[in-house]
C-alpha cells in the first residue's frame, strides 16, 4: 500500500524580527522560525495560514 504525503507549506524566515512586535515574534517562533533562514515545513490547514499572513513580510511560502 502506497503512503500518500501530507500537503504542507514550507516557511522560510527571509527578514529580522529584530524590531516587530512581541505577536508577531511570538508568532515566528510558533512556526520554529528563530533565526535568518530556517526553514519548517508546516501543515495547509487555516490555523497554519493565519499565522503566516500575520508575519507575511518577514517570510517566504513554497509549497512544501
Amino acid at each position: 500500500m502506497a503512503t500518500k504525503k501530507a500537503a504542507g507549506l514550507k516557511v522560510k524566515l527571509v527578514k529580522s524580527t529584530i524590531g516587530s512586535k512581541k505577536d508577531q515574534i511570538a508568532t515566528a517562533n510558533a512556526l520554529g522560525l528563530f533565526k535568518i533562514g530556517d526553514e519548517k515545513i508546516q501543515p495547509d490547514n487555516a490555523q497554519t495560514r493565519g499565522k503566516i499572513n500575520k508575519i507575511s513580510h518577514l517570510v517566504e511560502v513554497t509549497q512544501g
